[in-house]
């Protein structure tokens, strides 16, 4: 072989093994323009709380802007697409609620994408108690009350949610599984909305994630009923669980997390896990999202991928044991 050709050949294979070993730029120099974090709900809810949170850090530490935006309404089926059908390219990111990558799954028919396939996941950010909030205290003092309302009054009874397949949803079913009742379910376009038509008067209850009722309740605007967890809320010891009050099994806690679209470079994700984490671990970070009754959870034992596809088959039990047909 020509020496000439030994040369280019040599050289063309040194320019593939680097071109294979080293980050392009664009990732060695992320972000370096703006980027675009979707939440697929209203403002004004704890998953828009978490995100701007986040969104906060992230600048700071990246020095770039991370924009909130908004983009509500079909319980997540208008802005997780958004999302799934981006530029695996770090600079459009999602802070979802669980029940958009887990229930949505046995809710609907056909979803405009795939919870396991289309995102690359890069943390659980917190997890949130679940709290039943009703306006009427005289009415339901206690989750006694409510089960007597209930069983006298089958499918007349209110509970309004942010959204079929919701965290506020699926306990609504879990508490029906449970205590043999018939509940009447009223979607949201958000867990904000919910909240202000209990407020209002328009529905009975609500079963919400605490840091969406926690101010009313401080406030004396809405009457915590009982926490669905197995031990009281750290940031409300005050508050009993539901088991306190004679009803068994009704356990459920809400997550919200961060992810990307599938294909995003890992040293993307490793960057965005890093800074998120090093703000959910610091005493003043804590401290703030345990006061508005969020628990941080980027230490989860388990990756974000492996408990969605665990959920899916838990919430896909459920739901087929209430009897709900999909949409």
């Amino acid at each position: 072989m020509p020496l000439i050709t030994r040369s280019l050949l040599a050289a063309l294979g040194a320019v593939a093994f680097l071109a294979v070993s080293t980050p392009s730029p664009a990732q060695d120099a992320y972000p370096n323009r703006p980027v675009k974090v979707i939440v697929a709900l209203p403002a004004g809810g704890s998953v828009d709380m978490v995100a701007r949170l986040v969104s906060q850090q992230l600048a700071a530490d990246l020095g770039q802007p991370f924009v909130v935006d908004n983009k509500a309404g079909a319980s997540g089926q208008i802005g997780t697409p958004l999302v799934a059908r981006a530029a695996p390219d770090g600079y459009t990111l999602m802070v979802s609620p669980a029940s958009f990558l887990t229930t949505n799954k046995s809710i609907f028919k056909t979803l405009p994408y795939n919870p396991e396939a289309d995102f690359a996941p890069v943390t659980k950010l917190v997890n949130q108690a679940m709290v039943l909030v009703v306006r009427d205290k005289a009415r339901f003092a206690s989750v006694a009350d409510v089960l007597a309302a209930a069983k006298a009054n089958p499918g007349k009874l209110t509970y309004a949610s942010s959204g079929d397949g919701s965290p506020q949803h699926l306990a609504g079913l879990m508490f029906e599984g449970r205590t043999d009742t018939r509940l009447l379910h009223i979607p949201y376009k958000g867990g904000a909305p919910a909240i202000t038509d209990l407020i209002g008067g328009v529905v009975d209850m609500v079963f919400a994630p605490l840091p969406e009722a926690l101010p009313h309740i401080r406030g004396g605007k809405l009457h915590a009923v009982g926490v669905l967890s197995e031990k009281r809320a750290v940031s409300a010891p005050e508050i009993p669980t539901l088991r306190e009050g004679g009803v068994e099994g009704v356990v459920l806690s809400a997550w919200i997390g961060l992810l990307a679209p599938a294909k995003t470079p890992r040293p993307i994700l490793e960057r965005l896990d890093k800074s998120v984490k090093a703000l959910l671990m610091r005493g003043d970070a804590r401290a703030r999202l345990l006061e508005v009754g969020m628990e941080p959870a980027p230490d989860d034992a388990k990756p974000l991928g492996q408990v969605i596809a665990e959920e899916i088959r838990v919430h896909a039990e459920l739901v087929k044991a209430a009897g709900l047909v999909p949409q």
